[in-house]
């Protein structure tokens, strides 16, 4: 049984009232799903019951603006209704998702992405040292970018993570991505945050996502496109029956 949670008159406001206005915000509804949000929801809903029944004391459903305003809003619901009517029975089969991806594979090619990892210090001098020593075995890659690298990814070894081309500033990822795996930068990179050695971890070539990972999105995307067919192939019909002349 829906519970009341408060009388307005000869009205009332129920907690499904409460839930059904809470959906209707959308994302912005779960801030005010708690006890004070909810309490705010109601304190509107009272508020329009106590117009609702005041607007029907008054009579002004009777008054010319208000049919007018009506009116257009009728229109305009049914219009939508209308619209919502023409794409309601389009779907898209499985086996169309898998005839379009299959035509189109190239089109879900992924980008080159490499794992690599840096030492970022302010020093052309220093990076040269610490490169000498890595290559002799002195230090390890890992403890120079925590002892001397001034980046945070020093917490991690220097590591980066995985990343695309165009994402780093130009002159690191011309070197990066022109490195072979297991590399180390015969000379540091210089950029506008200062010197980096660079050690490359591992290359991914691009690769054409697999139909599974993408089904989804490519399945929407399809459904949308033949929606809009649709709406534009009634609209053209309709302009037969009811001719268009632009003045």
């Amino acid at each position: 049984m829906d519970k009341i949670l408060a009388r307005v008159g000869a009205l009332t406001v129920t907690e499904a009232e409460v839930d059904a206005f809470l959906q209707g915000l959308g994302q912005r509804g779960a801030a005010y799903n708690n006890p004070e949000g909810r309490k705010i929801i109601l304190e509107q809903l009272i508020g329009n019951k106590l117009l609702l029944q005041d607007a029907k004391r008054n009579l002004l459903e009777g008054e010319a603006a208000f049919r007018e305003e009506l009116a257009k809003l009728k229109e305009n619901l049914l219009i939508s209704y209308a619209g919502n009517k023409v794409i309601s029975g389009v779907t898209i089969s499985d086996k169309e998702v898998e005839d379009y991806y299959e035509e189109n594979k190239e089109k879900f090619k992924g980008e080159k992405t490499v794992n690599a990892s840096h030492i970022l210090v302010d020093s052309e001098e220093l990076a040269k040292e610490l490169i000498a020593k890595i290559k002799a075995g002195e230090i390890s890659f890992e403890d120079a970018a925590i002892e001397h690298s001034s980046c945070p990814s020093k917490e991690n070894g220097g590591n980066l993570g995985d990343f695309g081309q165009g994402q780093m500033v130009p002159e690191f990822d011309q070197a990066v991505f022109s490195m072979e795996v297991g590399e180390l930068s015969e000379e540091p990179v210089k950029t506008q945050f200062g010197y980096h050695v660079i050690k490359l971890n591992s290359k991914e070539d691009a690769r054409i996502a697999p139909l599974a990972e993408i089904k989804d999105q490519l399945k929407e995307m399809l459904l949308g496109e033949k929606r809009r067919k649709a709406y534009e192939s009634k609209i053209n019909q309709l302009k037969i029956v009811y001719p268009v002349d632009l003045v």
